[in-house]
């Protein structure tokens, strides 16, 4: 498993607002909020680091037009921040048969994402299929696997990955430490998700592939801190919802 991208609910000032744009460019991400696959009920917004990828949401219409209901359940009850963390892995089949057959774990059957777009008389159906875990009891978010259909798919994906933050020394990110209200049912979860990963007073530390990590640590408050790997003495930090970017 590696990371591949966060979803975060944002609020339109993230797409609109001209100090909040050029706050997240000052500090070394190139952004251009105007591109970003949507429909009629919803926009996105990618900040490329890398292979890895901020996905960024904001709502046109209370349905969401087509984009996942959970997450727009959430979405027009007030959430704003990481809503789900996106892995990608090799054999996503592989991966919720075992889950499934040696735990009681309700993953979700491996499927292609889709949404609907020009008033819901055409789907757009995506090169990946996604499987998602359910949402934690303590915060709202929940993990998401994902796998690409093929190679000549991941290819093509990349070449969208522009403007990117590999640009200027920002090679993607490395590490994401995610804080909050975890309860004693989630760390069961996070235990049963993850086969490499070590024990902390107050949390776990998960150990990915190319040196990744992911820190889940209890605290009152649900927040997340992503550090990239950068090239650059550039040692800023930008706040996108509840989400401090170390650059």
């Amino acid at each position: 498993m590696k990371i591949d991208h966060l979803v975060v609910n944002v609020d339109q000032k993230y797409q609109k607002d001209s100090v909040e744009i050029e706050s997240i460019r000052d500090a070394g991400l190139p952004y251009e909020p105007k591109w970003g696959k949507g429909t009629r009920g919803f926009k996105a917004s990618n900040i490329w680091i890398g292979n890895e990828y901020f996905e960024m949401i904001r709502l046109l219409k209370e349905d969401g037009g087509g984009w996942k209901l959970e997450w727009v359940e959430k979405y027009n009850r007030g959430h704003r921040g990481l809503i789900c963390l996106m892995l990608d892995v090799d054999d996503l089949d592989t991966i919720y048969n075992e889950l499934t057959n040696t735990n009681s774990i309700n993953i979700t059957e491996p499927t292609y994402l889709q949404f609907k777009w020009g008033f819901g008389l055409f789907t757009r159906t995506m090169p990946w299929r996604n499987s998602y875990f359910p949402f934690f009891e303590g915060i709202p978010l929940q993990i998401g696997l994902q796998q690409m259909k093929d190679e000549k798919s991941v290819e093509f994906m990349r070449q969208y990955m522009v403007p990117n933050a590999r640009d200027k020394g920002i090679n993607g990110i490395k590490e994401i430490c995610i804080t909050g209200p975890f309860t004693a049912s989630d760390f069961e979860l996070i235990h049963t998700i993850f086969k490499t990963k070590k024990s902390v007073d107050n949390g776990v530390i998960i150990y990915l592939e190319n040196d990744q990590k992911l820190i889940f640590e209890s605290a009152d408050e649900y927040n997340v801190h992503v550090i990239s790997s950068s090239n650059n003495n550039n040692n800023s930090e930008v706040q996108i919802e509840n989400i401090l970017v170390s650059i």
